[in-house]
């Protein structure tokens, strides 16, 4: 949805052009554009706010590498590398312009130098990364991760904690396959989406606290098209350096 669609009280939210809330508030977006996903959510800082206790988890943890595969335009690549100091961030995605657009957000805010942008992401990429601490792997890839998650490959994931989004309206076995990829090597927990018209009745964020319901619906609609579910996969690898 264009900006010009919305109110002008909405539109004047974003005159800044930076993340209101949540775990990435203050994040600087270079130009009102997203990749293959909403844009006001992320702006408002309400954007997968499902999976906000993990990623605040993450950002108070020690994470030295993270490998974030579908990086759009950069939201959590360039979110957590603000929010890790100490990290060195790769982000990757097939598409050209969410590579420049997250290029873009990288020198925006001073990051550029701990992020690397690549294109296609290969199993194999992660058995050339250092892990000087603790590795993450973030993954949304519509439905790639099966393809990603194979179990010839899985012993390159042993070291990495893993969080991703399932895509099970493209194949319904995705989730239940890599819960049995996983259950020996990670510990696993699950949340599930909640739909736009429920965030628009429920969520309580100041700057839209007095706009209709139609509104409100345009500024925290993520469009999935089902019901979607994260899995947090915690690796249980001793080499995997971990503090509490």
């Amino acid at each position: 949805m264009k900006l010009e669609s919305l109110p002008a009280k909405a539109q004047a939210l974003f005159a800044e052009r930076k993340v209101l809330h949540g775990p990435f508030a203050g994040l600087k977006y270079p130009e009102l554009r997203s990749a293959g996903s909403a844009l006001y959510p992320k702006l408002l800082g309400s954007y997968e706010s499902e999976i906000q206790p993990w990623i605040r988890e993450i950002c108070n943890s020690d994470y030295s590498e993270i490998v974030d595969v579908g990086c759009a335009e950069g939201y959590y690549a360039v979110g957590l590398a603000r929010a890790i100091p100490g990290a060195k961030v790769y982000a990757y995605d097939v598409s050209p312009k969410a590579q420049q657009l997250c290029a873009a957000c990288a020198s925006a805010n001073h990051v550029s130098d701990r992020i690397t942008v690549r294109r296609r992401f290969e199993v194999n990429d992660l058995l050339d990364i250092h892990i000087r601490q603790r590795g993450l792997l973030m993954c949304d890839c519509e439905g790639e991760e099966i393809r990603i998650f194979s179990n010839d490959l899985s012993h390159a994931f042993s070291q990495w904690d893993i969080i991703l989004e399932t895509h099970d309206f493209i194949d319904i076995n995705i989730s239940t396959t890599l819960t049995a990829l996983f259950r020996d090597t990670h510990d696993i927990r699950t949340l599930s989406s909640i739909d736009d018209i429920q965030k628009a009745k429920t969520y309580t964020i100041p700057e839209i606290a007095g706009f209709d319901l139609n509104t409100r619906r345009m500024l925290l609609a993520e469009c999935r098209p089902s019901i979607m579910e994260w899995m947090f996969l915690a690796s249980r690898s001793t080499r995997n350096i971990r503090t509490s």
